[in-house]
């Protein structure tokens, strides 16, 4: 986009001349032949975390094929208009297969239809964006990606958990324990590497996370936190030390969709915490607007 028509765009925004913005943004979207795919990042739960980009997509396409981790709140967002496809995956219930996804994006596009990929978090990050992408690729289909705020990120800032801290962690290591076959992590390098690790898909993983950690020369009192519904309205935090990590998933009945964060940065959490304390939207506009009067 240039940036004659981006200035454009923000003007309209800031303007609330909503349908001239988009009509701005949309203008050049569809190819001659087929429509187009865009491969959204629906963010970690919270509506009001989604991308301005994210929410005149789900309003405007054709067509939104979404995952199991887009939040209620999110789905309520949709267009009235738009044909709903759900493709979510659970555990042990895999409602379509990924060539199947891969093949439904290729026939809507096809079609001349404007297709929204809705998934939770970042496309990109343990999210099968890429693989969806080069199947895309590979039938002339145009595509964009549209980038959303990676579980990582935002269910540890809504728990009060900052990634790095000067003096605590100069990195952070995002690490799925789902895999196909077989879990290959290098668990000695991860134990070395003095990061905060953040495990994405973890929960029943969580006694080999424990063991092989410790094992690999973490220290077993290293703190641990479990993030239960990040950035929804029912979020919980349990956090502990490594050594409990296993039996916290099993005493707290933790569940699915839970992120598992280890590191010095979770003794942080206590003295961070906000998201209990925040006020509603309608009283947070109120109280911008007495500041600005």
């Amino acid at each position: 986009m240039n940036t004659q028509k981006s200035n454009k765009v923000v003007t309209t925004f800031v303007l609330h001349e909503k349908t001239t913005a988009n009509r701005t943004l949309l203008k050049d979207n569809k190819p001659a032949n087929y429509g187009r795919v865009f491969l959204v990042g629906a963010g970690p739960g919270d509506p009001d975390l989604l991308t301005v980009k994210a929410l005149r997509l789900i309003q405007k396409c054709d067509v939104i094929i979404f995952d199991n981790l887009v939040s209620k709140q999110i789905r309520e967002l949709f267009s009235a208009q738009a044909e709903l496809l759900y493709v979510g995956k659970a555990k042990n219930n895999h409602s379509i297969r990924q060539s199947e996804i891969n093949q439904l994006l290729i026939d809507k596009a096809q079609q001349g239809l404007s297709v929204c990929r809705l998934k939770g978090g970042d496309a990109f990050v343990f999210g099968r964006g890429s693989e969806e992408m080069l199947a895309l690729k590979a039938h002339n289909i145009k595509a964009e990606i549209v980038p959303g705020i990676t579980a990582a990120a935002g269910c540890g800032s809504y728990a009060g958990i900052p990634l790095t801290h000067r003096g605590l962690s100069q990195g952070c290591t995002f690490v799925t324990a789902h895999a196909e076959k077989t879990l290959d992590i290098k668990w000695q390098a991860l134990a070395k590497l003095d990061h905060t690790l953040v495990f994405y898909m973890g929960l029943s993983k969580a006694e080999l996370i424990e063991t092989q950690l410790i094992k690999a020369g973490l220290d077993k009192n290293t703190p641990v936190a479990l993030i239960e519904n990040g950035c929804c309205p029912q979020q919980r935090v349990i956090t502990g030390h490594l050594n409990q990590l296993s039996s916290l998933v099993k005493t707290q009945q933790i569940k699915s969709p839970a992120l598992i964060m280890i590191g010095k940065v979770i003794s942080l959490a206590e003295q961070l915490q906000w998201f209990n304390e925040k006020p509603s939207v309608d009283s947070a506009i109120n109280e911008l607007t007495q500041l600005s009067a």
